[in-house]
């Protein structure tokens, strides 16, 4: 990933997205654009994009409508809004960044150089193994029997814990918000909050440290979670 990297900008004010488009073409990303929420989603169902740049005041879908609705691309916040609370509250639900505008062209490019990188390295970690079984790092996960095998130990865990790890792992190397981690996992375990997601956490590193010696999940302030 990087270098032609399709970049989606979705972004009304057309002098704004026309910089953005010129700046990443210049630095041999491939820019596409979307005016609207509605746009983008109706781009998103078509290709997927390496990046997504967010404008929040979108017309018609906004940009948080937007950000609920992507699935496995990272997006990078692009608002006027600068107030913290808004910014962390974005983060936890699933944006991997945030600029506030106005912004240098020259950070934004940098930010989207870091995001990019990270989630080209995180990508081949996760592979397929046999049926029900995941491996990411070193560490191989049944979800079906409950089970994660780190330096040939079994690890036992619980129906939540299982959940958590899965998802994590899926997405090895990328930081996960912990709104993000309960809407994936509410379906197989509504017994999980976001006052327990903590200790699940705790509980599953603790579990991993014990067989291998290595601390697999690391806390990302402002964030989430992630699996190393």
């Amino acid at each position: 990933m990087g270098i032609n990297a399709a970049i989606l900008i979705v972004d009304d004010d057309e002098n704004i997205g026309n910089m953005l488009e010129e700046a990443l073409k210049t630095e041999g990303y491939r820019p596409i654009r979307a005016y609207s929420g509605t746009e983008a989603l109706m781009i998103l169902e078509r290709e997927k994009p390496d990046l997504i740049l967010l404008d929040l005041m979108l017309p018609g879908l906004s940009g948080e409508d937007v950000l609920s609705k992507i699935k496995g691309i990272p997006a990078i916040i692009m608002s006027a809004k600068s107030d913290v609370d808004h910014k962390v509250k974005l983060l936890y639900e699933g944006a991997c960044d945030y600029v506030t505008k106005p912004f240098v062209i020259s950070e934004l490019l940098a930010r989207i150089a870091v995001v990019l990188r990270l989630y080209s390295s995180a990508a081949p970690q996760a592979t397929a193994a046999p049926e029900n079984v995941i491996s990411a790092n070193g560490v191989d996960l049944d979800y079906s029997l409950f089970t994660a095998t780190c330096a040939g130990k079994e690890v036992s865990l619980t129906r939540t814990e299982t959940a958590i790890l899965h998802i994590l792992m899926l997405n090895a190397g990328r930081p996960l918000g912990k709104n993000t981690i309960l809407d994936r996992i509410m379906d197989s375990t509504p017994d999980c909050t976001d006052r327990s997601l903590k200790q699940h956490i705790s509980n599953i590193r603790k579990k991993l440290e014990a067989a291998d010696g290595k601390d697999h999940i690391e806390a990302v302030y402002g964030i989430g979670f992630r699996f190393l």
